[in-house]
């Protein structure tokens, strides 16, 4: 018989306050990727898609879509901080895009604990607050945000 192991995130007493989780590997952002979230979601924004439009604007170039950053930004975490740990998303404030991402660019993430609680009203469940930083590949920060999320405690997760 071999042993099984699944991956998963942290439980919520897993997770340590003031401790600044690395989200590794980055991800290089593509033109293609940047296309392709910015039609699927019905945005039709000239930044990210006309090349010719954007190249006459300030930044001389078409942006990556700031929420295709924010959703990579999260999305990169999520395997070593929430898989199959977390209850719910509750929401997100102080979302900044401080600094423009280019196609080309690779996004690191790092998540930052930043409170917890044991939730008042639904035993075993805790109240996380995260805050996300995205760079790019020279230090950069290209997007940040602070997440509320409700967290499983260790011996209550089903």
């Amino acid at each position: 018989m071999t042993k099984d192991i699944e991956q998963r995130g942290l439980y919520y007493e897993e997770l340590e306050l003031d401790t600044r989780y690395l989200h590794r590997p980055g991800r290089t952002v593509t033109e293609a990727d940047n296309v392709l979230f910015t039609t699927m979601t019905m945005n039709t924004q000239a930044l990210h898609l006309d090349a010719a439009w954007s190249a006459g604007q300030p930044f001389g170039q078409r942006l990556v879509n700031s929420m295709f950053t924010l959703s990579t930004m999260v999305g990169s975490s999520v395997a070593q901080l929430t898989q199959g740990t977390i209850v719910a998303n509750l929401g997100f404030s102080e979302v900044t895009f401080p600094h423009p991402l280019y196609h080309g660019d690779t996004l690191y993430s790092e998540t930052l604990v930043v409170t917890k609680r044991l939730s008042s009203s639904r035993p075993g469940q805790g109240v996380v607050t995260f805050a996300h930083t995205a760079k790019n590949q020279d230090g950069t920060v290209v997007a940040t945000a602070i997440r509320s999320v409700l967290m499983w405690c260790k011996d209550s997760s089903r």
